[in-house]
Parts: structure tokens; sequence; C-alpha cells
């Protein structure tokens, strides 16, 4: 069964195939690592995580790469304003590098908390600074880029194409990327972006810098630190080599990062450098763009002390196509809540027998997967599952197959639920129940409801399985 996938190169829907055969490399650009990443940001590692599992399931070997940016992304995504890291070292009072240490525990802990898949190569750029300095060298013996004594820039007039990801003409691709504020009187081209800072006019006093064999007259020893464009093209290239499959980033990449990754690469390389580029829509929450200020830029952290598993927010993130915006509400988080403890529900009582996997249902599982990652439509199979004339075990063995790639950790949970249903009820309630259990004997099912709500409303719910009943606290 072919995949596709929906290529912004192209704007279409394209069969995916692989430069090697069964197997897959896939970049994610990962966070900027001077604060606590915000669920909008989850919603891409979600989305991620589904594709890699998807791939998997599909038989694929997948080499998945997604990067801490820990140096050279200034405010802006084009090249002017402070760098980020600094920006939180003087906030915190600590170093670069002990931010980025800090807020990649806090990122790695939120990860595992949604049930992602850790990926292959988790690269930091700081670790990458010879590979960086070597492809800007390149660039520069190559004719495409220069250098003044504020920094080296990438000549986008040498690049072929440059804006056929984007499809922008260079004015709005200028108004975009405000790369047009940056002073620098030796620059060419307003669009021209930074492939190594100098130490020197606004980056003077810059805490993170390396030695480099670049020159310029207002520092020694070439002293610096990468743009963060170039960055991702350093760790992609040592990773997965000159071109690629798959490369994944939010909407917000489209004009500025990655127009110029491709831009950078495809020039250093002589190659193309990726075959399918995949973007991500943004969280918004209320029907209006995330902000910290605003008070809405929400954590993994604050939804676990309102009362929410990490799994509540999966299982809300998969409702939606990872290219549509998605509305995030306290109501809806609620709303996904609710219906993950009760796909667990239904599960448990479906028993602890396994039996097959139903090849139909998973045709048409795969099928969904295969329609550019159509989660809705997974998802929605489950429910089908659930109605199917199949026998209960052939269910449950089928929906912890499906699990592999919807990642709700089903049989975990169902285990905690079936432990929990081991506890002794209350003597009075457990009356009710064995009340119960006659009622329906004798296909009294009037009397059988009644006594379910009054059971519920002493705060238990009753399970009806093969096994007989099973009470568990609401």
């Amino acid at each position: 069964m072919d995949i596709k996938i929906y290529n912004t190169l192209s704007r279409s829907k394209e069969v995916f195939k692989p430069i090697q055969d069964g197997c897959v490399g896939f970049y994610q650009c990962g966070p900027t690592m001077y604060w606590t990443q915000h669920i909008g940001n989850m919603r891409a590692v979600v989305a991620s995580d589904f594709m890699v599992r998807t791939l998997t399931y599909f038989g694929y070997k997948v080499k998945f790469v997604r990067n801490y940016t820990d140096v050279g992304h200034l405010t802006s995504d084009g090249d002017e304003g402070e760098d980020k890291m600094e920006k939180g070292a003087k906030r915190d009072n600590i170093t670069p590098q002990e931010v980025a240490d800090k807020y990649i525990a806090v990122y790695n802990k939120d990860v595992e908390s949604l049930n992602i898949i850790l990926p292959d190569v988790r690269p930091r750029a700081t670790e990458y600074i010879q590979e960086i300095i070597e492809m800007d060298q390149i660039l520069l013996d190559k004719g495409f880029a220069y250098v003044t004594p504020l920094a080296i820039y990438f000549d986008t007039s040498k690049a072929k194409d440059y804006y056929r990801l984007s499809r922008q003409t260079k004015e709005g691709n200028l108004e975009g990327a405000g790369t047009a504020e940056i002073v620098d009187p030796d620059r060419k081209n307003p669009e021209d972006f930074v492939l190594w800072f100098f130490r020197a006019g606004d980056h003077e006093k810059a805490i993170q810098y390396w030695k480099s064999p670049f020159e310029s007259s207002l520092v020694e020893n070439g002293n610096g630190f990468p743009g963060w464009h170039i960055e991702c093209s350093a760790m992609a290239k040592k990773n997965l080599g000159d071109t690629f499959d798959l490369h994944m980033g939010g909407v917000e990449h489209i004009p500025v990062h990655h127009t110029n990754e491709i831009a950078q690469s495809e020039s250093a390389n002589g190659t193309p450098y990726v075959n399918y580029w995949i973007h991500n829509e943004h969280l918004l929450v209320n029907n209006a763009k995330m902000s910290k200020s605003d008070g809405t830029g929400y954590t993994v952290a604050e939804l676990i002390e309102k009362g929410y598993k990490p799994l509540d927010l999966r299982y809300f993130f998969l409702q939606a196509s990872y290219r549509s915006k998605q509305n995030f509400t306290w109501e809806a988080l609620t709303a996904a809540q609710t219906g993950l403890d009760k796909l667990y529900k239904q599960v448990a009582s479906l028993g602890s027998d396994e039996g097959v996997v139903n090849e139909e249902l998973k045709k048409e599982f795969m099928e969904a997967l295969a329609d550019d990652f159509n989660t809705p439509k997974a998802l929605a199979l489950v429910s089908k599952l659930f109605k199917a004339d199949i026998s209960n075990a052939d269910k449950l063995s089928t929906l912890f197959d499906l699990d592999k790639v919807l990642g709700l950790k089903i049989s975990e949970n169902i285990k905690k639920l079936r432990a929990e249903s081991e506890i002794s009820a209350p003597e009075d309630v457990q009356k009710l129940v064995n009340e119960r259990e006659t009622a329906r004997k004798n296909k009294n099912w009037a009397e059988s409801d009644r006594l379910r709500d009054e059971i519920f409303a002493k705060g238990f719910e009753v399970l009806d399985t093969e096994e007989g009943s099973k009470v568990l606290k609401k």
C-alpha cells in the first residue's frame, strides 16, 4: 500500500518513494532551548511521532533526527535581535549551556510523558560547530557566500530558484522575514542571510563564540557563532547525508528558515536537499494565537496541575490533521479526557483473552494512515472496531495492534483499570451489584439500569465483561 504525503514543494499529495528501499531519513526542526516549550510545540512532536510510528508500521526502517537549537537563533526568525539562548541566560542568571541543559531536561520529560518514541539522533547545534564552519567554507569557496567585517552572508542572488518552497515574490519574502532591518552597509542584498556572525557590532559582547578560519577586521581568530539556518543544514547532512527523504517543521519555517536551508544545502552539496517537505499548522487557543504575555502559552506541567494526563493531550491532538489549525480550549481538553477514559474502560470490558488481529479493520486503518497520516480517520476506526461483528478477543488484539501507531498506551492503562477493579467495593455497593446481576439474569433491563444509576451515584461504575461485572471507582 502506497503512502501519500502532502509535499509543500509541490503543494500536492505525492506517493512516497524513499531514496533507499525500505529505509527513511527523517529530520524535524527541533526547539530553541531557552524556555519551557508550550503545548503548541508539543503538537508538532506528537505529529512527527505519529508519522514515525506510521512509517515503522508500514515496514520502513526510520532514522529520525530532531535537533536542539542551543545557539544562533535570534529573537527574530530572520537575522536580527538578541540570541535567544543569551536572553534565557540573562533571565535565569546562568550560562547559556546551563540554560540549554535545564530546558532540554524539561522538554525530554514532557515528550516522554506524551509517549513519544525518542529520535535516533538528538544533535545539539553547539556540538556541530566544526561541521558548520566546514559548510560555510565550502559556500565561500564556491562563491555562494561573502565576508563583511560583521558577518558571513549567503548570496541569495546566486541561489537556484530561491523562492520555490515559499512561492513568494522577493518583496513578500523580505516583508515576512524582516531581514531588511539588519544594519550592515556591506551586505549586498537585503534578503541575504547570515552563515556566521562575527563577535562584532551588535554581537560584540556575545557570550557564546568560537574560533574560526574566517577573517574580519573587527575580531581576532574569526571569533563568532553560527547563523540559525546553517545549523540545521550541517546537522542534517552529518546524520542523514546530502539528500534525504523527509523534513518537517512548522508552517512559520516555510518563508525563511526552510527556504534558506534549501538554498545553502543545495549550493554547498550540489544535490537536491530534501524530497518531501512536511509542515504542521499552528495550535490556537480560544481561536487566537498562543501568547505567553496573554497567559495562553500553556505547558504540559500546567495541564498536569489542572488534573489532566499528558495522554489526554495526545488524544486531543490526534483528533485533527497536522495540516489543519487546531483550537485548544479547556472544554475541548476535558472532552478528550472523557473520551480517552471511556476508551480505556471500553477496552477493559473486552476481557483479558487475546485473539487475532482483524485484517479487514487493519487494512482500513492503514488506508487512513496512508492518506497523509490522517489521524482523525484512523482514530474513528477505533469506534468502528467496538461495533464490529468479531469476538472480544479479536477486538482486543486488533486494538493493541492499532495502538502501535496511536500511542495511547492502551494495554498499560487497561491493566491499571483491571487492577483497580479488583479492589473490593463497599458492602452497600457490592449488594447493589449483586442485585443488578440478578436483574440481568432475569432480563429485567429496566431494574438493571436503575441499579447501575444508583451505583454510579455512590461513586462507582459497573463494567459488564465476559468474565462478569467489574466495579470501578469513577
